[in-house]
């Protein structure tokens, strides 16, 4: 199963970078790199990123994370993934702009 995390670009060339990172600010603070299933990603934008541009989506396979992969009750009640260590260049499966179109973020259409 494919688990999306969305990076502002400076988080993003950071992993690049690096080659891990800790994430944003929000999961360094709550001491897990938060991601969403692809039928919470639209939501999570809109709630953390309303009108951001510059963003990038990111996949990784939730299967390969491991252990550090846990499922948390977060918003709205649903399970939502958290990783308990650094996101990995290795994790990215792929990654793709997440564009605003003024409204909202477009994301692709083949999201699973």
């Amino acid at each position: 199963m494919l688990i999306y995390k969305i990076f502002r670009a400076n988080e993003w060339t950071a992993l690049q970078t690096d080659g891990a990172t800790d994430g944003a600010p929000i999961d360094v603070s709550d001491g897990f790199v938060h991601f969403s299933t692809a039928e919470q990603a639209a939501e999570t934008a809109a709630k953390h990123f309303a009108g951001a541009e510059g963003l990038t989506l990111l996949a990784c396979d939730a299967d390969a994370m491991g252990e550090e992969l846990k499922w948390e009750v977060s918003r709205g009640e649903a399970l939502f993934p958290h990783l308990y260590r650094q996101i990995r260049m290795t994790d990215i499966i792929w990654s793709c702009p997440l564009p605003f179109d003024g409204n909202a973020h477009r994301f692709p259409d083949d999201m699973k």
